[in-house]
C-alpha cells in the first residue's frame, strides 16, 4: 500500500489539548511520525483544543471533576473536531481516555509506555510515610485520596486541581504539604527532579493507563491508520487491552477509585487490579495471569469478580 505522506501543503494536523504535558505529547507523535518517515516538522501541524477540563474557572473554583461531568471531560471537544474534520489524529493521555469511543473514531495507536508510577512530591518529606498525622495531602485524583487514607486515615485530604505547574504552585503556596503527580508527565516535561520519591506499585498501584499516550483517528481514515501503524507499540497495546477491559467491567472511568496494572512476563500477561472505597475505609484486590492473546478476557475476568465481592453502595462511600 502506498501511503500519500504528508507534506508541507498538505499538512497532518494533530489535535491536542494546550497543557505543557499535552503540547509534549503531542510533539513526541509528531517527533516519532518524522523519524519512521523522513518528514519535515513543517508536514505537520499542531492544533491546540479548549476542552471542558481545561476551563480556568473550573480549575480555580477546586471543584472535584465528579461533580462537573468525567467522561469525555478532557476529550469530547478533540473528538468532535475530528469528525468535523478540523483535525486528522488526536493524542491523548490514556488514563483520560473513556473505554468507549465515539462512533465513527477509533483508537488503536500506543505509545511505548513511560513510567507508570505515581510521584510523592513534597517540598518538607521525602515519602508518604515520613508524613506526620493531620498533615495535608492535595489530590483531585479519587483513586489517589481513597489509596492515601486506606494506608493513612489519620492525614488530611484537600481538593487539588490543576495542570503540573498549577499543583506545583499550590504546593509552594503552603496549600498542602504533598502532592501526587504522575512520574511519565515529569519525565515528558524534563521535570523527573521534581518527584521526592516514586511509588512503588506495591505502595500505589497506579490508574488504568497511566504513563501511556494513545493517538485516535477517524475509522474511514486509511492514510492514518498506515501512517500510525509504523510509531504502533504492540507490548503497550497488549497491557493496556487488559487494564481498559478491566476498567470497563467496572463501568469505571477515570475518576472513580479504581487502579490497575499489567505487565507482560514472557508469553504472558499479569494484571493486578483494585476497587476502593471513596473514603479508603476498604479496598479490595485480585491479580491474574493469562496468554498474551486473552489480555482482554483476563483483564474482564478480574473486573467481575471484583465487582461481584463488592458490596452495595461501594463506589458511593454508602456504608
Amino acid at each position: 500500500m502506498t501511503i500519500a505522506l504528508p507534506n508541507p501543503a498538505q499538512p497532518l494536523k494533530i489535535g491536542t489539548r494546550g497543557s505543557p504535558l499535552a503540547l509534549a505529547q503531542a510533539h513526541e507523535t509528531r517527533d516519532r511520525l518524522m523519524a519512521a518517515f523522513g518528514l519535515p516538522a513543517a508536514a505537520f501541524v499542531i492544533e491546540v483544543i479548549k476542552t471542558t477540563g481545561d476551563d480556568r474557572a473550573l480549575i480555580d473554583a477546586d471543584r472535584p471533576l465528579k461533580d462537573i461531568g468525567n467522561k469525555g471531560l478532557f476529550t469530547k471537544e478533540i473528538e468532535e473536531a475530528m469528525l468535523e474534520g478540523a483535525i486528522d489524529i488526536a493524542v491523548h493521555s490514556m488514563k483520560d481516555m473513556p473505554v468507549d469511543q465515539p462512533d465513527g473514531l477509533l483508537l488503536d495507536c500506543f505509545l511505548p509506555r513511560e513510567d507508570m508510577r505515581d510521584a510523592f512530591v513534597s517540598g518538607s518529606v521525602r515519602a508518604l510515610g515520613d508524613l506526620a498525622p493531620g498533615q495535608v495531602v492535595g489530590t483531585s485524583s479519587l483513586r489517589r485520596r481513597a489509596q492515601v487514607l486506606h494506608r493513612r486515615p489519620d492525614l488530611t485530604v484537600v481538593e487539588f486541581r490543576g495542570n503540573v505547574q498549577t499543583r506545583l504552585r499550590k504546593l509552594g503556596d503552603g496549600v498542602a504539604d504533598c502532592t501526587f503527580l504522575a512520574m511519565a508527565g515529569l519525565n515528558r516535561l524534563g521535570m523527573t527532579h521534581v518527584a521526592s520519591s516514586a511509588m512503588t506499585p506495591e505502595d500505589m498501584l497506579p490508574a488504568v493507563a497511566q504513563g501511556a499516550i494513545g493517538i485516535e483517528r477517524r475509522a474511514n481514515d486509511t492514510r492514518a491508520e498506515a501512517l500510525l501503524a509504523a510509531i504502533h507499540d504492540v507490548p503497550t497495546a497488549q497491557r493496556l487491552a487488559a487494564e481498559r477491559a478491566f476498567l470497563s467491567a467496572l463501568d469505571g472511568s477515570c475518576e472513580t477509585p479504581i487502579a490497575g496494572l499489567a505487565l507482560i512476563e514472557g508469553d504472558q500477561v499479569w494484571l493486578r487490579g483494585e476497587i476502593l472505597r471513596p473514603d479508603g475505609s476498604e479496598c479490595l484486590a485480585d491479580e491474574g495471569r493469562a496468554a498474551l492473546e486473552d489480555a482482554a478476557a483476563l483483564g474482564d475476568d478480574l473486573g467481575r469478580r471484583l465487582r461481584a465481592r463488592a458490596p452495595a453502595g461501594f463506589f458511593d462511600g454508602r456504608p
